[in-house]
């Protein structure tokens, strides 16, 4: 493997272990545990397990192991540790180095998990969480302390699509010596190039676009070897938050056309979010890759100028219309994944942020008429037609 290949490269063949069979595609060590030649060699590799050796598949396993290495390697992070979902890749980056007397600086943006960690987990156990806008660097700048221990924050916010400048908070978390933890779903691996912007620690769900069949949840965390296996690890081995080997393969397998799928799904969602802009029937049309968004620039130097899968659509008229909109599509089908070969339409406010209060909901920008649209691998054309069609009829 070679560390000079492009990330189409890598994301194709990163990672591989081929058994004794010179197999083509990756294989599924489907086991729970591993045989020792002798009693010697079982102490031994509990002592210290070499990079190719493996105890039991809560610890590691063969076929995840090409997952961790071939992201880690897609990313540009030493290490990664991959974990049963998003959630599990979110809680164990933070919980593992966190501890009571903390303080935790994050982005008031989040997934409505996210927020549940953060607001109702961590606070439990005594770690001090202050949030902030996360679009404001002034507002970063006023709440981090000497105290910090790790600041969080989605490089984009899910549902609103907010952009955070990852190079200009880490360095101001880095001066009071504090990790920066980047939830880099939206952003993709493809156009992802977090931590040579200066994340420490970037995690994803794998079940969005890395998988992108609505196939399997996994998650994975990336950062340093030192960190992945120091501080990740310990935790996550002994509270069982461990990737399957049946999904670490169907994630392998995502990996190889990941970037075909997410370009194609980008370059969907630009020209979708031109031609619904200005739409009578909407009230705010939210793309990272028009030039109206707030963070279009930033999106010229973070993410290449893409604007990514996602995005949202404010409907005049509130919840009736909304639900108006999502009843009379046709080919987006109505579920709350994202980042998939199908057009996904959500509706935050009553389904994945639905747990968060009306005051809560309206500081976010999650309104009553707010729909996300995860845009797929379907005919532009066809998708433009039925978005114009539905939003007519939430309208009549």
């Amino acid at each position: 493997m070679s560390k000079s290949w492009n990330k189409r490269t890598q994301a194709v063949h990163g990672g591989i272990r081929r058994s004794q069979y010179n197999e083509v595609s990756e294989s599924i060590f489907l086991t729970q545990g591993f045989v020792y030649d002798n009693a010697e060699q079982a102490e031994a590799r509990f002592i210290q397990a070499g990079d190719d050796e493996f105890i039991y598949a809560r610890y590691g396993n063969p076929t995840v192991r090409m997952f961790e290495e071939r992201i880690a390697a897609l990313e540009g992070a030493e290490d990664g540790f991959a974990t049963a979902s998003g959630m599990a890749a979110v809680n164990g980056a933070l919980t593992a180095m966190l501890k009571a007397g903390d303080h935790v600086v994050s982005a008031r943006a989040l997934f409505g998990s996210c927020l549940y960690i953060l607001e109702n987990i961590l606070s439990r156990y005594g770690v001090e969480v202050t949030f902030v806008d996360g679009t404001d660097l002034d507002q970063w700048r006023a709440a981090l302390r000497p105290d910090t221990k790790a600041v969080f924050f989605e490089s984009m916010s899910n549902p609103t699509l907010e952009v955070i400048d990852i190079e200009a908070v880490s360095e101001l978390a880095h001066a009071v010596g504090a990790t920066v933890v980047v939830d880099n779903v939206f952003s993709t691996p493809v156009y992802s190039r977090a931590i040579a912007q200066g994340a420490d620690v970037v995690v994803y769900s794998a079940t969005k676009h890395i998988d992108g069949q609505g196939r399997a949840l996994g998650g994975i965390i990336l950062g340093t070897r030192d960190f992945i296996r120091g501080t990740v690890e310990p935790y996550l081995k002994h509270t069982g938050g461990a990737l399957s080997p049946f999904n670490a393969w169907v994630m392998l397998k995502g990996l190889e056309t990941m970037a075909l799928r997410v370009n194609a799904q980008t370059d969907s969602a630009q020209k979708i979010a031109e031609a619904l802009d200005g739409n009578p029937a909407l009230d705010r049309l939210l793309y990272p890759g028009l030039k109206a968004h707030a963070q279009n620039a930033l999106i010229q130097t973070q993410l290449g100028g893409k604007g990514g899968t996602v995005l949202s659509l404010d409907i005049r008229g509130g919840k009736d219309a909304a639900f108006a909109f999502l009843n009379a599509m046709t080919i987006p089908v109505i579920s709350n994944n994202l980042g998939d070969a199908k057009s996904i339409a959500t509706h935050p406010a009553t389904t994945t942020h639905q747990r968060l209060s009306e005051e809560q909901r309206s500081a976010l920008g999650i309104t009553p008429g707010l729909v996300r649209l995860s845009v797929g691998l379907e005919d532009t054309d066809d998708l433009i037609a039925d978005l114009l069609a539905a939003l007519a009829a939430a309208q009549a």
